[in-house]
């Protein structure tokens, strides 16, 4: 047996042969086939939907949908020893039950929870974590999966069995919605792999991490157990743009249209900013680019940290996970710029060119996934510049 065909089974077969239970032990997170044998065995489950689609499996995650309804509630919560719906109704905190089999919109502001079409029956050495999809991030839709007895957001204990939710809550723009959509992905995780500056080293020294304008290889900077990334404030000409800032009246957005609305519609733009930087402001949305053009090597994933105050005041995003393949692909040039979401926090901020905003932490894959992340399974942002959603037309 060789060994793209062990790392391609779980450890869940009583009946495997030695050597493959041997690698089963391995941590780290699944591969698409190990999540596509997950859904075969029944530990992940959409009863009520017909079934899941080889469509929502992504090379290390499982995009997850909104179900047919929803409430609208007074605030944010974990559900802690209850269960989520039991919550809701045991602190009065639903304001209206919305239905999403019909055009929906969810209102700038306000929060929302949905049961998701999907559940889980995890074996008990196996957890999962969640994100938001890159499109929900850029358009500053903070959508955090939690679930019945959930003592953190985004995370699902080992051994879950039962429902998941999202909380929803479109801080900049209001959208329409429907039941079926994916808002955010579910990653399986075996064990605790644990990211180290040596590690990194190490990888970066197999499979550079860092790239140029023209593909070559870069400097690798390397510490708090990441790969350090600074900002892009310079063009290659004075109309180029360097950073859109979300503006604070716009239109709906209807996350069903792609490659529809007209950017300026809903964003100012920045140009090349020279020796005065961008000034954050509180409250304010914005959507950036990295200086470095990254590379995440197929047997890996990659996970932005979302603050660190020793860099300043502000969350850089919202969806901060990197699949397999990014920036990676087969045939193409290597490295693609990270999309920076960022929202200040109670002052302005100055930021300048080159200044570090952001730790890319790599984390390895059980296996190498039968599908990578890149134009060939129609991935939105391979070889993106400064891309705004793709629900916007390009420039």
């Amino acid at each position: 047996m060789s060994t793209s065909d062990v790392n391609g089974r779980l450890a869940l077969f009583p009946d495997l042969p030695s050597e493959a239970t041997e690698r089963s032990r391995v941590e780290g997170m699944l591969p698409s086939q190990e999540i596509r044998e997950l859904i075969a065995r029944g530990h992940i489950r959409a009863p009520s939907f017909g079934g899941i689609s080889e469509d929502q499996i992504q090379p290390a995650s499982l995009d997850l949908r909104l179900g047919d309804v929803g409430y609208r509630v007074q605030s944010s919560f974990l559900p802690q020893a209850s269960s989520v719906e039991g919550k809701i109704a045991d602190l009065g905190l639903s304001m209206a039950r919305v239905d999403l089999t019909r055009t929906t919109v969810f209102e700038k502001g306000c929060v929302y929870i949905v049961p998701l079409v999907e559940e889980v029956h995890l074996p008990e050495e196996l957890s999962a974590r969640a994100n938001p999809k890159s499109s929900t991030g850029r358009l500053d839709i903070f959508t955090r999966l939690i679930t019945d007895g959930g003592q953190e957001f985004e995370k699902v204990r080992p051994g879950y069995k039962g429902t998941l939710y999202a909380e929803i809550a479109s801080l900049t723009f209001s959208v329409i919605v429907r039941a079926g959509m994916s808002l955010n992905q579910l990653r399986f995780v075996r064990g605790n792999p644990k990211p180290s500056d040596r590690a990194t080293t190490a990888l970066d020294k197999e499979e550079a991490l860092v790239y140029g304008e023209e593909g070559n290889p870069t400097k690798a900077h390397i510490g708090k157990k990441s790969l350090k990334l600074s900002v892009n404030l310079r063009g290659s000409d004075s109309s180029e743009v360097v950073a859109y800032q979300a503006k604070k009246s716009a239109p709906v957005i209807d996350l069903a249209k792609i490659n529809h609305y007209e950017p300026a519609e809903f964003w100012d733009v920045r140009h090349d900013t020279g020796k005065k930087g961008l000034v954050l402001e509180p409250g304010d949305f914005y959507i950036l680019a990295s200086k470095e053009k990254v590379s995440v090597p197929p047997d890996w994933a990659a996970e932005m940290t979302p603050m660190d105050q020793d860099f300043g005041e502000f969350r850089i995003h919202y969806a901060g996970f990197f699949d397999p393949g990014f920036g990676y692909g087969a045939g193409e040039i290597r490295g693609t710029r990270a999309v920076l979401e960022v929202r200040a926090h109670e002052v302005p901020f100055l930021i300048e060119h080159g200044q570090t905003m952001a730790l890319l932490r790599y984390v390895p894959l059980r296996g190498r996934p039968d599908k990578i992340y890149g134009t060939g399974i129609g991935s939105s942002y391979q070889q993106q510049g400064l891309a705004l959603s793709k629900h916007f037309r390009k420039p």
